[in-house]
């Protein structure tokens, strides 16, 4: 199958900006507030306010930075543990050795995409510090059972929810459970985007306080304080070696929008899943697990399938059909234990993984996002259909 030329190319994934958010920009731009300002602030806020209170939330530059700061917040150190997946984007994993501490890799569970609950448990030891569950496409982490594990050790949850805005669970979005911090992401292909930006969530004042800080330098104001005081204020002190981590006020300007459509775009990709189960049954494929009962739903960050045994091709051969129709696809991801870092450091072997290697080797993700339209899809199923043999 060859790409038409008269189509243009599909993407995998293109973020929806509006008017609101345009405008919203301009007026920082118009403002002079263009770095962390007093639209980063409201932006906090409206996070609090829909997530539903109880919480205090810390505005940055990238989930990775939520992540990092969460870590060291906690204190997390050389000698300590942090258990997570293998299943993940290297950032998960990478802040831990910001700090001079391991993490330790465990499987997924091939039901969900999510990390084991078990194997965390049978992972923990006296070094271990915290879990990192990855909320996996959308998809939540068995968090009641995490929580439970977590409070009988005695350790901390930092939940990496890049793709996990608005997922809920048991009845809770993520970010209101009581892990020691949230972390989610505004990466141009997440389903609120800011282009680059994250939110770290958390109920504990101290850690909220303590990333505030470190988020710009350690620095014990931040320069919204400083620049905005009615007397002199220039005089600030720091107190630790920080980091340079904060949320500009053009990031957040599109934010404030974005949240604000983030049940609506929700809505949208779940339409589009429902259709893509509809058309896609039949094939040789397994498609996403999807939360059951009434009190969780799938964020659909990904909308990933897997080709089952009886497929007569195999995931590159699907993945390069695809891309010469003119259609964009992704795999989420090449596990860390396939990373030359990851795998030589720890000495890491895809037998000890089986499940994130099957996925791996036979997964990959359709296009999914807002702006999709019906026709756009249908290209994305045909193409589909015609490549694994079965019109």
């Amino acid at each position: 199958m060859t790409a038409d030329a008269a189509r243009p190319f599909l993407p995998f994934a293109l973020p929806e900006i509006g008017e609101e958010e345009i405008a919203e920009v301009v007026d920082s731009l118009r403002s002079g507030w263009i770095t962390t300002g007093p639209k980063t602030r409201r932006f906090e806020q409206a996070f609090v306010d829909y997530l539903g209170g109880g919480v205090e939330a810390v505005a940055v530059n990238s989930a990775t930075a939520g992540l990092h700061l969460a870590v060291e917040a906690l204190n997390i150190g050389p000698g300590d543990e942090v258990i997570t997946t293998t299943h993940t984007f290297t950032a998960t994993a990478e802040v831990v050795r910001y700090m001079g501490a391991h993490p330790v890799f465990v499987d997924i569970d091939l039901d969900t995409y999510c990390m084991s609950t078990e194997l965390a448990e049978a992972a923990v030891t006296p070094r271990t510090r915290a879990l990192m569950p990855v909320h996996y496409a959308g998809f939540p982490c068995a968090m009641q059972a995490l929580t439970e594990l977590a409070d009988a050790s005695g350790i901390d949850i930092v939940e990496d929810a890049a793709h996990a805005l608005p997922t809920l669970v048991d009845g809770r979005l993520i970010g209101t459970w009581s892990s020691a911090a949230t972390v989610f992401s505004f990466y141009a292909t997440k389903t609120i985007a800011t282009g680059e930006g994250g939110m770290l969530v958390t109920r504990r004042p101290e850690i909220a306080r303590r990333a505030r800080i470190m988020r710009l330098h350690g620095i014990d104001r931040d320069a919204f304080d400083r620049y905005t005081a009615k007397k002199p204020s220039w005089y600030y002190e720091v107190v630790a070696p920080g980091y340079k981590y904060n949320m500009t006020d053009l990031a957040a300007s599109l934010g404030l929008h974005q949240l604000a459509k983030a049940d609506t775009f929700m809505q949208r990709r779940a339409a589009i899943a429902a259709r893509y189960d509809e058309a896609l049954e039949g094939l040789p494929l397994v498609l996403p697990p999807r939360p059951s009962g009434s009190n969780a739903n799938h964020a659909w960050h990904l909308y990933v399938v897997r080709l089952a045994d009886d497929s007569r091709v195999g995931r590159d051969e699907v993945m390069q059909a695809m891309y010469d129709a003119g259609i964009g696809c992704s795999v989420h991801y090449v596990p860390l234990h396939q990373q030359p870092y990851w795998r030589d450091t720890y000495r890491l072997d895809a037998r000890q993984f089986p499940n994130s290697q099957l996925l791996y080797e036979r997964g990959f993700s359709l296009p999914i996002y807002t702006r999709m339209t019906e026709s756009d899809q249908q290209r994305v199923i045909d193409a589909l259909k015609s490549i694994l043999g079965r019109t």
